[in-house]
């Protein structure tokens, strides 16, 4: 209604503003505060630019790193002709899977029947939790608390119910359609966080704290004490290509499978797990995903397993690729937060206290909600020092499609809480916010709330290049003058600074590998435990072989990754595939260059396929393998207090000035400046890609 109203307030001024224009009205009939209510937002012509790193001119100009070099596959993804998942060509015999869901949040199964869809033809086959033991239907990526197929009770909706698997996919749809599914509902229904907190329903373990100080204590001598809370929702992955999987039956005992996720390693192992095939016979590949974000770590056991366990036992291929509306129901989207907070502060903005409750809407299932809350209880306080920290996390569980991992797992929605409480510390001291957050910043030397060190923090720099490089004084006095002159339309500019942790918060995960064979004629095929999901991380690779090889990129191949050529890989997550994958490949590039070392000695002036043919006549291995693990990480209080959390952080700032339409709510972003410090860059346009992407 409100809404109604303001369209035809906005019409009323539109109408206003071309009678005073044509002189029909008086021209001060509409104030000039209010003429600016008629317009509405233009999407303006984009200008960016992007400033980076140069490397030094002392750099030999065939070495790749730091250079600005092309996405493996760009060309190709522009014109179309790169292969995903669902593009790889049908084969002979091959079937298509398609899933029946859930249409309740909570209920009893009392029948399954598929008849009407068996007996339809070109219908082969019906799959439930009857084809499985119940060991074999229970799984998860941490913890088996999840089915293949549900087992007599749904959880959500979207949940899997069965596998419909026929000649093709329109087949395949309308005979899931048709199957039969009669529920008894069951209560509560469980949605929110605040039901969650009311029924107490949460995940064992919770609530978990982490505790530095005496706030109690700090709160009493306190000039400030506020209590607040924020909340963020979900966020829904949208990655371009959907969950995808094709399963093709090798031999009586051997399954191989291309599917579009973050981590072959795990379906290999969960393929393993259902079919009852031991890992070696189960290969996982991937050659490239069309994004990802988080949402194809975890979650592509949901089409993976049911494809793999139908091209098992009907011993055919089978494929299956979500359409949009099936991927948003069945998969999960970033984690909502609840943040309840008391923080103590001086009269000049200074944080001596904060005792914090986040609580997590992790839908049904634990999935990776866990190490989600872990990180946002680590990133709550950003960039700021909290010397008293009572820090506690509720891990809820809820009727909704079980949420995951997505780009910043939890750290973006623990540094929201803190710069929630940085603004009510400036608002009730009557500061400015960035005064407020420079008193506040960690300095060099600081030790986190988890008994981190930080040894190198330049978070003030990057403050001040920011704030210079969007000449922010200077858009905050045009805004203030825009806004004195205009009602219906307000700009405002915000700045925000982060830290984030690079390592993965589970210690095992922290490893990577990576093989090098080099070929007769002088070529080299790279493999490594990453995926390519379309960051850029194939290049990276490519860049760090060719440095350590001392070879030009163009030598050097990389096919695909799959779990016969790495194994055991750890999930392209977290900010660190190119931290593990490429120190890996320089293990293996040493080797390698090692082996070729007396062939350089013997044939000085030599070229690279002379030296590595010489060294096939001289039956010298050409194929050598890279590890690599994070060393120095894997903090615990009690058994490992002298390690670290994380292995680094990269910080940012960044300021936005937004315009919003006070009667219509409609907004527009009108300029964004970013300033990152990633480190020495191995290629500064997929390092800004990544950067621009992200925002």
């Amino acid at each position: 209604r409100s809404l109604v109203v303001s369209l035809f307030f906005k019409a009323f001024l539109a109408i206003s503003r071309k009678l005073c224009d044509a002189g029909i009205m008086p021209k001060d009939s509409l104030s000039q505060k209010d003429r600016s209510g008629a317009d509405t937002f233009h999407t303006p012509v984009l200008r960016s630019a992007q400033l980076l790193q140069r490397v030094s001119s002392e750099q030999n100009t065939c070495d790749p790193i730091g250079r600005p070099k092309i996405h493996s596959s760009a060309l190709k993804q522009a014109t179309g002709e790169a292969i995903y998942t669902d593009d790889i060509p049908r084969m002979d015999g091959e079937a298509y899977l398609s899933l029946v869901l859930s249409t309740k949040a909570r209920a009893k199964i009392n029948k399954l029947d598929a008849s009407k869809a068996l007996a339809l033809p070109g219908v082969h086959a019906f799959f439930s939790h009857k084809d499985l033991t119940k060991h074999e239907n229970e799984v998860g990526p941490v913890f088996h608390d999840e089915h293949v197929f549900a087992d007599e009770e749904v959880h959500c909706v979207g949940q899997v119910v069965g596998a419909i698997v026929a000649d093709n996919k329109a087949l395949a749809q309308r005979a899931a359609r048709l199957v039969q599914v009669e529920y008894e509902e069951l209560s509560p229904v469980i949605v929110s966080i605040e039901q969650a907190i009311e029924h107490k329903s949460y995940f064992p373990d919770s609530p978990r704290y982490i505790t530095k100080g005496n706030v109690e204590e700090a709160f009493a001598v306190a000039d400030h004490v506020y209590e607040g809370s924020c909340r963020m929702g979900g966020q829904e992955h949208f990655y371009l290509e959907t969950h995808a999987a094709v399963a093709i039956p090798r031999d009586s005992d051997e399954l191989e499978l291309f599917c579009s996720t973050q981590h072959p390693s795990e379906i290999q192992k969960l393929v393993s797990h259902v079919t009852g095939l031991p890992s070696h016979r189960v290969v996982c590949r991937a050659k490239r995903l069309g994004g990802g974000f988080g949402g194809k770590e975890s979650r592509g056991i949901l089409t993976a397993l049911p494809v793999a366990l139908a091209a098992y036992r009907l011993r055919r291929p089978v494929r299956c690729m979500l359409d949009r509306d099936e991927d948003m129901v069945i998969t999960g989207t970033r984690h909502p937060f609840l943040f309840k907070y008391k923080v103590g502060f001086t009269k000049e903005g200074l944080i001596t206290a904060c005792d914090i409750e986040c609580y997590t809407n992790a839908g049904w299932s634990m999935d990776l909600s866990f190490s989600v809350l872990d990180r946002a209880m680590l990133h709550f306080e950003n960039c700021y020092r909290i010397p008293n920290v009572r820090v506690g996390g509720w891990i809820c569980k809820t009727n909704l499609a079980s949420n995951t991992a997505f780009r910043g797992f939890g750290g973006p929605q623990g540094m929201f809480a803190g710069e929630h409480i940085i603004r009510n510390v400036a608002r009730i001291v009557r500061c400015d916010v960035v005064d407020v957050m420079r008193r506040n910043f960690y300095k060099e030397g600081d030790i986190t709330h988890y008994s981190q060190k930080l040894d190198r923090f330049p978070i003030e720099r990057c403050l001040q290049d920011c704030l210079e490089q969007s000449r922010y004084e200077e858009k905050r006095t045009q805004i203030a003058q825009f806004n004195s002159e205009n009602r219906w339309r307000k700009r405002g500019i915000a700045l925000v600074p982060t830290k984030y942790g690079i390592a993965f918060g589970v210690m095992h995960l922290n490893q990577g590998g990576a093989l090098i064979n080099i070929y007769a004629d002088g070529s080299v095929l790279l493999s490594h435990g990453g995926v390519e999901i379309g960051q850029g991380l194939n290049i990276k690779m490519i860049q760090c072989a060719a440095r350590a090889l001392g070879i030009p990129i163009e030598l050097i191949h990389i096919s695909e990754t799959s779990t016969d050529k790495v194994p055991n890989t750890s999930p392209t997550a977290a900010s660190v595939g190119s931290d593990l994958n490429g120190m890996a490949v320089l293990d293996a590039c040493q080797k390698l260059n090692n082996r070729l070392a007396p062939n350089k000695e013997l044939l000085p002036n030599g070229t690279w396929k002379e030296w590595v043919n010489k060294a096939y006549f001289d039956r010298v291995s050409l194929s050598a393998t890279g590890f690599y693990a994070i060393p120095g990480i894997g903090y615990h209080p009690e058994t490992n207090p002298n390690a670290r959390t994380y292995s680094y952080y990269t910080n940012g700032v960044g300021v936005s000035v937004v315009e919003i339409d006070c009667l219509t709510g409609d907004h527009q972003v009108l300029s964004t400046d970013i300033v990152m410090d990633i480190g020495s860059s191995i290629n500064p346009a997929i390092d800004i890609g990544q950067i621009e992407g992200a925002f």
